[in-house]
């Protein structure tokens, strides 16, 4: 079993910045692949990035490459994703994904039912 717990969701100004935080416990982190989703209101959940399992590739949505960055500290259990020039359509519920699965192409990643742990999301409020 794998327990993720997101933090570093708020309210910011549209062009501003957050970083969102996902710390995982109860398994090899190491070991697995990390996403990032967000569900707005009223939308369907969405991929915004992941990190492969062994930090070797990310990818991201079209609509946050180049503003969004996804990281991940191995030695602390946490994966990042830094947001730069926030847009009010960034405005959402942004929850982190684990999934034991080895994949190596964006569909993948970006398939909701490719990850098999998820946390219980975090708000992102984006002024204009």
């Amino acid at each position: 079993q794998v327990q993720l717990v997101e933090s570093g969701g708020g309210l910011v100004q549209a062009g501003g910045s957050l970083r969102l935080s996902c710390a995982a416990s109860g398994s090899s982190f190491s070991s697995l692949s990390m996403g990032w989703f967000r569900q707005a209101p009223g939308k369907e959940l969405e991929f915004v990035a992941a990190f492969t399992w062994n930090g070797d590739s990310t990818y991201y949505s079209d609509s946050v490459r180049g503003r969004f960055t996804i990281s991940r500290d191995n030695a602390k259990n946490t994966v990042y994703l830094q947001m730069n020039n926030l847009k009010p359509e960034d405005t959402a519920v942004y929850s982190c994904a684990a999934s034991i699965h080895r994949y190596y192409t964006t569909r993948r990643y970006a398939n909701r039912e490719n990850y098999n742990y998820w946390g219980q999301g975090t708000q992102v409020t984006v002024s204009s």
